[in-house]
């Protein structure tokens, strides 16, 4: 009976659980085995090993996190780190291993994949969405779900006290969080590292008194995504409060993005690619990411997934572009006539 290995690995996201379940169910259902390693790649190298049987899986799906625990494990690059990774496989006989994950744990299979001579298959498991290849990530869409009901709980106080709020979303280096939180919140502005000329805080700042202008008694919400705006969110509220005259409230919403059970669509893509990651197995893949694009489950060098950028959509872009000009285009071309 041939076993296989799966591993949550870096940044946890919701349906990674689903994820396992539709990966345990669908080899016990072909006759393998599986073996399941605690805390990421760490957990292999320490052979952390945990029996994850069909049994097992009941009521997991709708957990978030991940039940096997996950872990950021930088040594992992070390290419000692891998032989020994893949001799702990070998010692449980292990042929394939499954990896959960986002960039830094499709970076961690690709070199594996360099010193072992089993099959490696990736998932991509990552809030951010930034894994070229396929259209969306586990966890993706329940994230925007996360900060759209932020965005609108601080809209509703915002609203009542006419109030700037700056709010920072995840997404590591990529935008998708933001541009999706923007849209769906209804957000006045939108920072995200993909624009291109980034705005400039004169810019940002005329807009608000613009707006502020047009309707006093409203609010305004900018959305910005982490690690853009030099000295963070906090830094950048403190900012447009003086060059505005308005108290610019900051909210970066954290790690609750992450947190939470996984929603419907999480949840399907999770169990529909964790059996797509099986069957590759069965048929002799390895060194893939199993992804989805334009509703089909595709496979795709790993390595590709993180050596290429993946764009924005740029309707989206140009949607929020628009709407955004439209919050207060429409009362000055009243006083104007």
């Amino acid at each position: 009976m041939k076993k296989i290995a799966v591993i949550t690995s870096g940044g946890d996201a919701p349906g990674m659980n689903a994820c396992i379940r539709a990966i345990v169910l669908t080899a016990y259902q072909h006759g393998m085995e599986v073996i399941g390693f605690r805390h990421g790649f760490r957990g292999i190298v320490e052979d952390l090993n945990q029996p994850l049987h069909p049994n097992d899986m009941r009521l997991v799906s709708q957990r978030g996190g991940t039940i096997l625990l996950s872990s950021r494990y930088p040594e992992f690059k070390q290419v000692s780190a891998a032989k020994a990774a893949a001799q702990v496989l070998d010692a449980h006989g292990i042929g394939a291993l499954v990896v959960i994950g986002g960039d830094g744990s499709f970076r961690g299979a690709h070199h594996l994949n360099q010193h072992w001579y089993g099959q490696v298959i990736g998932v991509p498991g990552t809030i951010d969405n930034d894994l070229a290849g396929t259209d969306t990530t586990i966890g993706f869409t329940t994230a925007v779900d996360t900060a759209m009901e932020a965005i609108d709980r601080i809209r509703e106080t915002a609203e009542a006290m006419a109030r700037v709020f700056v709010i920072e979303v995840m997404g590591r280096h990529a935008g998708f969080i933001g541009l999706h939180a923007a849209i769906a919140g209804s957000a006045e502005g939108m920072l995200v590292p993909e624009l291109e000329p980034q705005p400039k805080l004169a810019e940002i700042a005329d807009n608000i008194k613009r707006a502020r202008s047009a309707f006093p008694d409203s609010s305004y919400i900018v959305v910005v995504s982490e690690n853009l705006w030099p000295g963070g969110v906090s830094q950048l509220a403190k900012e447009l409060t003086q060059a505005t005259g308005t108290t610019c409230h900051a909210a970066p919403l954290g790690h609750i993005q992450r947190g939470g059970r996984p929603n419907a669509q999480d949840r399907i893509l999770s169990m529909q690619l964790g059996q797509a990651a099986v069957h590759a197995i069965i048929d002799g893949a390895s060194g893939h990411m199993i992804g989805v694009e334009q509703g089909h489950v595709v496979e795709v060098p790993i390595h590709l997934t993180f050596e290429r950028d993946k764009p924005l959509d740029l309707r989206l872009v140009n949607l929020q572009r628009g709407l955004q000009q439209l919050n207060f285009a429409s009362k000055v071309g009243e006083e104007s006539a």
